[in-house]
């Protein structure tokens, strides 16, 4: 099964973060991490990343038009993109909201997210695992 695995702006520059925060992985590194937990649960994961709204809303289109389920790390967007988060609504299949960090023990305008409210799920924290975690708990779910 075919999971969306979307990922928001700044994402492709985590060699270059606040590795504190994000963990000292390149974004290679990363997909790499995203893809084997995909496949050690049975999935193939079609991983992206855009620092463009529109074409993350237009992926989260066509998850809905294929029922893809759809894990997403929003990024900067979770805090604000209502788009995004209608776009999300629209998935039927499971959606799982991820991030690297914990949003809740960051400075407070990251404590509120606009997509949890339509996610199946939310699992932040956990850095790089938080993909592998996902990818469990979407088993789970289906």
């Amino acid at each position: 099964m075919k999971v969306l695995v979307i990922n928001g702006p700044n994402l492709s520059r985590l060699d270059i973060r606040d590795s504190s925060i994000y963990g000292d992985l390149s974004y290679p590194q990363l997909v790499n991490l995203i893809e084997s937990a995909a496949s050690s649960h049975g999935f193939t994961a079609d991983v992206r990343q855009s620092d463009d709204e529109a074409e993350i809303i237009s992926w989260l289109h066509e998850a809905a038009d294929n029922s893809y389920p759809v894990i997403i790390n929003p990024a900067a967007f979770t805090h604000y993109s209502y788009a995004i988060r209608d776009a999300a609504e629209l998935v039927k299949s499971p959606l799982i909201e991820v991030h690297l960090s914990n949003p809740l023990a960051r400075e407070e305008f990251r404590h509120t997210s606009v997509i949890s409210g339509v996610a199946n799920g939310t699992i932040g924290g956990f850095g790089p695992n938080s993909y592998a975690l996902a990818m469990s708990a979407l088993k789970a779910l289906l």
